[in-house]
């Protein structure tokens, strides 16, 4: 079986990419947008077109939508298969979301039941999930010098949001701003349901669209995506940048925090702040070194677990995470993870944990043991490869 991988850089690529190849799949690459970001589709289309006629590919791979490699899978007749890891992704409001060719998997169920209905039997669910073997390499070369340079009683290790956030540079009125704040500060004491497109009106969702020159627009749109982009991408944005400032200033005045971000961290002035770490070489050396690891979520995600959430356990960590919906569908509180729903509760458990190292260890092992068995790459692409058998 031969594949075109149609690649952008995704941090999930190289662990993708090495299972295909580990299930006899050859795989091709094609990586134009790796190192050109401004491609157009039309150059995209016509990439992609050259490789469906050269080879007898099975079908085109990547991660995230991307309509001109849809159209061109339709037009062609080849299966264009991909796999959603972020939310929002604007381009899944694309006509090309119609398209027969598509075999399109979102990891986020509310993700799923938001665009499943536009292309039923082409649409699926299917969760994320980690690379177990890659980060036992890094782990089992760790010294004790890294346990001590890379450990911790609390770590993060993230974005602020804040150099993400559009919101903030908006021209808006006092009206608009004031109704944000309160959709913000009532969202964030609520975990597991996301409130904010619901609460949107009219006149705030047009404000704030009409306020970006940017706003992401397109006439290939099968509907108006204003609502949900609002809700997403800005309110969505500002409030993980409020959510993880708020919540590590206040674990930081009771106990030691570390950061591990590339984002300016002058606003979190009691968290030790060591900068940005490498994902595939010093990340994984956190997580396995800190005594709880700290995930929040940003709530565009909206049911769904981030891939941070099983690359903490996949790497051993002990993991203390918001509360999501599709957490009880794969882990049990208490027994694998720990999660919180308020800032008590958070700064309740993270004293508790501090405290039981026995208890934290052994839920951190179960935690590891659950994503091994049952959630790496190998079991997830398994899982893709027999929807798109049972879909021929």
């Amino acid at each position: 079986m031969e594949i075109l991988f149609y690649r952008y850089n995704s941090i999930c690529e190289p662990d993708i990419l090495q299972v295909f190849t580990d299930f006899g799949i050859t795989v091709h690459t094609e990586e134009l947008e790796m190192h050109n970001k401004r491609v157009s589709p039309r150059e995209c289309a016509e990439k992609v077109s050259e490789w469906i006629v050269r080879r007898p590919l099975a079908f085109v791979f990547s991660i995230n939508f991307f309509p001109a490699v849809s159209y061109t899978c339709e037009k062609l007749k080849v299966p264009y298969v991909c796999w959603s890891v972020d939310s929002p992704v604007p381009e899944l409001f694309s006509n090309a979301l119609k398209n027969t060719y598509n075999r399109i998997f979102l990891f986020d169920r509310a993700q799923y039941d938001f665009f499943s209905p536009v292309n039923p039997g082409c649409i699926f669910y299917l969760p994320l999930a980690t690379n177990v073997k890659r980060w036992e390499k890094v782990i089992l070369g760790m010294t004790e010098a890294d346990y001590v340079s890379y450990g911790a009683d609390v770590s993060f290790v993230g974005s602020l949001y804040t150099e993400k956030c559009r919101y903030d540079g908006l021209s808006l009125s006092d009206h608009t701003r004031g109704f944000v704040d309160g959709v913000i500060e009532a969202q964030r004491k609520v975990y597991g349901c996301n409130f904010i497109p619901e609460s949107l009106t009219e006149e705030v969702i047009r404000e704030i669209s009409e306020a970006d020159p940017a706003f992401y627009k397109s006439e290939d749109s099968y509907g108006d995506m204003s609502r949900y982009l609002v809700a997403h991408q800005y309110i969505g944005m500002k409030l993980a940048a409020v959510e993880r400032e708020r919540t590590l200033n206040r674990l930081s005045e009771h106990f030691h925090v570390t950061l591990h971000t590339r984002s300016d961290a002058s606003r979190l002035p009691r968290v030790h702040c060591k900068g940005g770490v490498s994902t595939l070489t010093e990340m994984p050396k956190v997580f396995q070194a800190s005594k709880i690891n700290l995930n929040m979520t940003m709530r565009p995600i909206e049911t769904g677990l981030s891939l941070r959430v099983w690359d903490i356990l996949g790497c051993g960590g002990f993991l203390l995470t918001n509360y999501q919906a599709e957490i009880p569908g794969y882990f049990e509180t208490g027994r694998d993870l720990e999660t919180y729903e308020s800032m008590e509760e958070l700064e309740e458990k993270v004293h508790y944990y501090l405290a039981h190292d026995e208890e934290r260890v052994e839920i951190a092992i179960n935690g590891y043991e659950k994503v091994a068995n049952y959630h790496t790459y190998e079991i997830r692409l398994a899982q893709m490869i027999k929807v798109l058998t049972d879909k021929r």
